[in-house]
């Protein structure tokens, strides 16, 4: 089950966190990850995952198939203002 892995750790701290940490500790378990992704817009697009709740983003950290999709959406929203300036 999901207790037994680090996200489960995860999701304890967070617990026990004020919402500030949480989303200073959620950033910092998310971005390498979308770095993997998008290197160049990696800031950008981990300030966007983190606009979402935070049961959403623990999902992202657990399954690369959501987070490749989620940061996919984000590049495409990113290209989308782009093209509006």
């Amino acid at each position: 089950g999901p207790l037994g892995s680090p996200i489960g750790a995860l999701a304890s701290a967070l617990a026990n966190s004020p919402p500030e940490t949480q989303r200073m500790m959620l950033g910092e378990n998310l971005y390498p990850l979308v770095d993997q992704l998008e290197h160049d817009q990696a800031a950008k697009v981990t300030g966007m995952l983190l606009e979402m709740d935070q049961t959403e983003v623990l999902h992202l950290l657990e399954s690369p198939d959501a987070l490749k999709a989620k940061v996919a959406e984000a590049m495409e929203v990113l290209r989308s203002a782009q093209q509006h300036t």
